[in-house]
């Protein structure tokens, strides 16, 4: 039996498991405790000293490192307990480059709430030398800042604790201290994988993603650019939440909307090219088990995953599926199939990508993905960002009417919406795969045993008279563990997906960035994962093969699944990098 351990906290009596945090109990007991540098399970070290309590001692201590003692009596708001917090903020602050106008963190920062609510306005009283640098702006996908950095170390937790890539942390001492890259190295210099992870950790805007807004902009005012646009499945369940709507709102049609009004000359999904990547990858996978090709397959979809195989496990490079990615497939089809469809020179075609992921950022620049000097998709920009331009724009998004898709590219099934989730892009293969092998209609299409938000799932599923052995890893730090008892001999699949977001691309480094006091108690992938899979359920083709427009444009261009040309226009190659560039 769990031994409970009474306390009192304000006044509240409570009993909580043994081994709870101060910080925890006092959710319990619905007393509100500030805290700046933790972050649940990824960072807790106690650092920033905000989340200070009275606990009867000879010094305040650290609420969410502190574990309960029985009848312990907890005062979270005494005079000394409220000073101590403001000293430590204006500390903070006298450090810190407060140019909160122009921060694109200004209303959604940690740091600057906790001033409002403590009653803190400048770090005046601690002015002096000020540590100064220069911004990293050489990564495609991430700018680090570090004049706004305030060393909570979130980030450091981030990439090393969950994402097991580890390129940033901090060095040198006291005063000095920064989070930087080994031997004062660049992002781009480093292994770093572009996932972005690391920015929706940070509380305030040392961390960002690099702005490709500007592009877009100047791309949409160019009368002789045609400019197409395509969101990814996970932001339609995420973009809501820059409007003020509640987390897990599904907004498609108002998104769609939005990007007409901004001025798009077509407004294309990413959900097709995910129905298209099912097509290219289920049939890949079936000759791979028809004809003793490499086993186990891995999902290629992820390019934060990709970078991280080819960096840290570049043994498994063969067993990647060679398909691109949805959008990159997209974009080949725009520049090619629609441009042919439109009568448009190829050359004056701009994709925009609208994606919930930063390391698209860096995709879009691999030079393989593309042909005769065409990159297969031009731009990129997060589900951010489009939330800044339709503010700048000044789009009333809330009051939007809700509109469709334009068609050619705009035709999508169920099994495309939850590639936004991790275990979707599994169970949309499953669909396909199990009915182009047996030839019998699946009846019931939802393959539970693969969904959830845990790090690593695995099941046994039955194709015909094949058993199928496949796992879902979601964060390349759960690939990693997985790839290492593959590699110990633990393990034996024929498929894994990997999505490089711990679940899945809706909890992108690219989307809507959920303060700590909210992250820290709610299982925000799991939310916004309800609403792609209530879009995948009020579908009525719920399988990729069944979409109209891909049998078109199959039966117009590109043959069959695999096909010469397919492989010409829809599949890649990776390459090995080394850890340190």
């Amino acid at each position: 039996m769990e031994q409970m351990i009474p306390l009192t906290i304000d006044g509240v009596h409570v009993e909580v498991p043994a081994g709870t945090t101060v910080l925890e109990a006092a959710r319990i007991a619905k007393v509100n405790i500030p805290t700046l540098c933790y972050l649940k399970d990824i960072n807790e070290t106690a650092n920033c000293r905000l989340c200070v309590v009275d606990c009867g001692g000879r010094a305040l201590q650290a609420a969410c490192v502190l574990p309960v003692a029985p009848n312990m009596v907890v005062k979270t708001n005494t005079p000394a307990v409220r000073q101590a917090r403001r000293i430590n903020l204006e500390l903070i602050l006298s450090n810190h480059e407060r140019k909160c106008l122009s921060c694109v963190r200004s209303q959604n920062c940690e740091l600057q709430k906790l001033c409002l609510d403590l009653g803190v306005e400048s770090g005046e009283r601690f002015a002096g030398t000020q540590n100064e640098y220069e911004p990293d702006t050489t990564s495609a996908s991430i700018v680090r800042n570090n004049n706004k950095c305030i060393l909570c170390r979130r980030c450091v937790g981030a990439c090393a604790n969950v994402q097991k890539v580890g390129v940033i942390g901090p060095v040198r001492r006291g005063f000095k201290t920064a989070i930087e890259s080994p031997w004062e190295m660049k992002l781009a210099e480093m292994a770093c994988i572009n996932c972005g992870q690391c920015i929706t950790a940070c509380p305030v805007g040392a961390l960002t993603e690099t702005d490709g807004t500007k592009d877009v902009w100047k791309a949409l005012a160019d009368p002789t650019k045609h400019v197409v646009v395509q969101p990814a499945p996970a932001v339609r369940a995420a973009l809501g939440e820059e409007f003020g709507m509640p987390m897990g709102t599904s907004v498609t049609g108002k998104m769609a909307a939005a990007l007409r009004r901004l001025g798009f000359d077509k407004v294309f999904d990413t959900d097709f090219g995910a129905d298209l990547t099912i097509m290219e990858e289920g049939t890949e996978l079936i000759d791979r088990l028809n004809n003793g090709g490499v086993l186990p397959m891995i999902t290629s979809c992820s390019p934060g995953w990709i970078k991280y195989c080819e960096h840290y496990y570049p043994e498994f490079i063969p067993n990647l599926s060679s398909c691109k990615s949805p959008h990159e497939m997209t974009g080949a089809m725009v520049k090619t199939y629609y441009a042919d469809k439109a009568g448009i020179d190829p050359q004056n075609i701009v994709v925009v990508s609208v994606m919930p992921c930063t390391a698209k950022k860096f995709e879009a620049r691999r030079p393989e993905l593309g042909r005769n000097g065409m990159a297969d998709v031009d731009a990129v920009i997060t589900t951010r960002e489009l939330a800044r331009m339709i503010k700048e724009a000044g789009i009333d998004f809330v009051n939007l009417p809700d509109e469709d898709f334009d068609s050619l590219m705009g035709e999508s099934t169920g099994a495309s919406v939850i590639f936004g989730v991790t275990g979707g892009v599994m169970e949309a293969a499953l669909r396909t795969a199990y009915e182009l092998i047996t030839g019998k209609t699946l009846e019931n299409v939802n393959f539970t045993a693969v969904r959830g938000m845990e790090g690593i799932k695995e099941a046994t599923v039955k194709i015909g008279d094949l058993d199928v052995n496949v796992a879902v890893c979601s964060s390349t730090g759960k690939a990693s563990e997985l790839l290492d008892a593959i590699k110990r001999g633990e393990k034996q699949y024929h498929f894994i997906e990997v999505m490089g977001c711990p679940g899945g691309c809706v909890n992108g480094g690219g989307q809507p960035i959920v303060p700590a006091s909210v992250r820290n108690w709610t299982n925000v992938p799991a939310i916004r994962a309800k609403a792609l899979y209530g879009e995948d359920e009020a579908k009525t083709l719920r399988k990729s093969h069944e979409n109209p427009e891909i049998k078109q444009i199959y039966e117009e261009f590109l043959g069959k699944p695999n096909s010469h040309k397919a492989h010409m226009l829809l599949h890649t190659t990776y390459e090995q990098r080394d850890i340190y560039l």
